[in-house]
């Protein structure tokens, strides 16, 4: 049966000479793989569309065994992230986050959504990386079920005070009467940032601004939580903060 989708390739492995095995994002039916015959091959029709990070329509015959790419047309193959090696490390983490948080046969819109639009912001913008990491992060985690409880002090319920406990092993915050052995102390304006970006429509998500400080605080809050979460190791964080 052969089906119609477009996809994000979030991995790719060479097999054999000439073959790849990717692995798709797609909308409506989250992680899908598939053999794309010949495709190392730099005459290969279907090369361009099968290399990490592009974005097509593909025609996949779905077999018992496997899936076979017969046909595929680029949509978008990002190619200025080659042009940095710290946006295309960042670009790389977003790929695996997705390959470990989205699942097979399960719908991705958002997540593909959240995906294209930040590798969208690493090819055209000078947006700060931080702002684009740490919505990604908090994003997709959310999407995955992992919503931290941020609407209110876990303990007492109060809204905010100048300054919160963000407690990145419970998923909860804190104020600051109510703080938490292990919790990490963050501004007020921290957790109004992660409210937004947690709550906020999906192509709104990396419109926010904080002070560089709190931006550091940010995504030092968002790492360890995402972390806590996944709790394996990262080998492309592991990469792009290398290159700090």
């Amino acid at each position: 049966m052969n089906t119609s989708m477009k996809g994000l390739v979030i991995r790719e492995q060479t097999i054999g000479e000439s073959d790849r095995l990717v692995t798709l994002l797609t909308a409506d039916s989250g992680i899908v793989r598939a053999f794309a015959r010949g495709a190392k091959q730099m005459k290969n029709r279907i090369s361009s569309s099968t290399s990490l990070f592009a974005y097509a329509d593909f025609s996949i015959y779905r077999g018992r065994e496997a899936n076979v790419i017969d046909n595929a047309s680029p949509i978008e193959v990002f190619f200025d992230l080659r042009k940095d090696i710290k946006k295309l490390a960042l670009a790389q983490y977003f790929a695996q986050l997705a390959y470990e948080l989205a699942s097979e046969e399960q719908p991705a819109e958002e997540m593909l959504s959240v995906i294209l639009n930040a590798l969208h912001l690493l090819c055209s913008s000078n947006k700060d990386l931080r702002i684009i990491k740490s919505a990604v992060e908090f994003r997709v985690l959310s999407l995955s079920g992992y919503m931290p409880d941020i609407l209110a002090c876990h303990t007492c319920g109060t809204y905010e005070t100048d300054t919160m406990y963000f407690d990145a092993l419970e998923g909860v915050i804190y104020c600051e009467e109510h703080g938490a052995a292990g919790a990490i102390p963050v501004p007020k304006s921290v957790i109004t940032a992660i409210r937004y970006i947690c709550l906020t429509e999906p192509k709104k998500i990396f419109s926010y601004t904080l002070s560089e400080e709190n931006l550091d605080i940010l995504q030092s809050v968002s790492e360890k939580y995402l972390l806590s979460r996944i709790q394996k190791n990262l080998p492309t964080l592991a990469f792009y903060k290398g290159l700090d």
